[in-house]
């Protein structure tokens, strides 16, 4: 398909720099193709949805991956940053480095360093590989816990960049770019739709019967990456590494043989389910890789509904909602929160999709 079928113009003053306090006040806008557009609020979710159905949420958590550093090659120096995106073995990530003109093969990067450069020598990596668009992969000294310790300590929270480019990290961030359910370490970036959760908002959806499932998958620096192509037949995706457990896969498709729904938290759970997905619809045990790249035409095999954010025109989040619910239904989605001023990308507002009905009913 066209890329430019999925553009669109948001005004900047549109883009949230902050979430909404308390989290689960942010809007919520509902979307079932063919009928009205309702606007809710995040604290509405458990009226909207009934006893029996399961929310399924990405459990990863995001790691300080944005690490500042110098270049250094003989006597020449330069700053350069990286943002690690899949950790390969202990002492190993891939990472996009900035520019990425100035890294080379054998390079020596020493990260952990102030404004003057002055080189500290918390964190050392040597260019290992490099690939296209800026990414290689990086050996550090360190190892294992000892990595992470260090990481901890000298790395930044990597904030999207239409967030990034207007303010600097802070220590607020360090809570409001993670979900209150986050667990397994190797996030770069938030699965964003689970940030709107509180501990108030998971009582009440308990009281109405409602279950909770977590899957984690790994979110890279990949989904920042805008598609350049014009098809998107000829967009890459970059792999992320994920996890569904047997106790996980066995509990939702017990749910859906009783008649409940699988309401799938962001679209990083979505893309996992579909992993791990079976033609027939049956979720199997899972862990690996994963590449899926859903545009419309795609026919979904596990959840029923999806709460999202709002995402970038021309992004593959904008393809897979779209998928999911119809470009038709999504474009007019969007027009309608951008006349509402609800507020747009990680720390914005959120949606509440139905799936689009597909030939064979489901």
């Amino acid at each position: 398909m066209r890329v430019d079928l999925f553009d669109f113009e948001l005004p900047e003053e549109r883009i949230a720099l902050r979430p909404a306090d308390p989290r689960d006040s942010a809007k919520l806008l509902v979307v079932k193709p063919g009928e009205t557009l309702r606007d809710r609020t995040v604290s509405d979710l458990p009226s909207l949805l009934r006893e029996g159905d399961v929310l399924v949420f990405n459990d990863t958590k995001v790691i300080p991956a944005q690490l500042k550093g110098i270049r250094k090659r003989g006597e020449a120096m330069a700053q350069v940053e990286a943002t690690l995106h899949m950790r390969l073995a202990p002492d190993r990530w891939r990472a996009f480095m900035r520019p990425g003109k100035r890294i080379a093969v054998g390079d020596r990067i020493h990260f952990g360093h102030d404004q003057n450069s002055c080189f500290l020598g918390q964190l050392d990596a040597t260019v290992i590989e490099k690939g296209e668009a800026g990414e290689v992969l990086l050996g550090f000294d360190l190892s294992g816990v000892f990595l992470d310790e260090a990481m901890h300590a000298v790395g930044h929270i990597p904030l999207p960049p239409y967030i990034a480019s207007k303010r600097d990290d802070d220590e607020r961030d360090r809570s409001d770019y993670q979900t209150i359910y986050a667990r397994e370490e190797g996030a770069v970036a938030a699965p964003t739709a689970g940030l709107h959760f509180t501990p108030e908002l998971f009582a009440a959806l308990e009281a109405k019967g409602i279950e909770r499932r977590f899957v984690t998958l790994h979110v890279g620096a990949g989904t920042f990456l805008p598609v350049k192509a014009d098809d998107t037949a000829d967009h890459k995706m970059h792999a992320e590494t994920g996890l569904v457990s047997q106790e996980t896969a066995d509990a939702l498709n017990a749910a859906r043989a009783r008649g409940g729904r699988l309401v799938s938290v962001g679209t990083t759970s979505l893309r996992l389910l579909e992993s791990a997905a079976r033609e027939d619809g049956r979720i199997e045990a899972w862990s690996g890789p994963t590449d899926i790249f859903i545009t419309p035409g795609y026919r979904f095999k596990t959840a029923d509904m999806l709460m999202t954010n709002f995402h970038l025109p021309r992004s593959t989040l904008f393809m897979l909602v779209s998928a999911f619910s119809g470009l038709d239904a999504m474009r007019s989605a969007y027009a309608h929160a951008i006349e509402s001023r609800y507020r747009f990308y990680s720390y914005g507002d959120s949606s509440l999709l139905y799936r689009a009905e597909t030939s064979d009913g489901r």
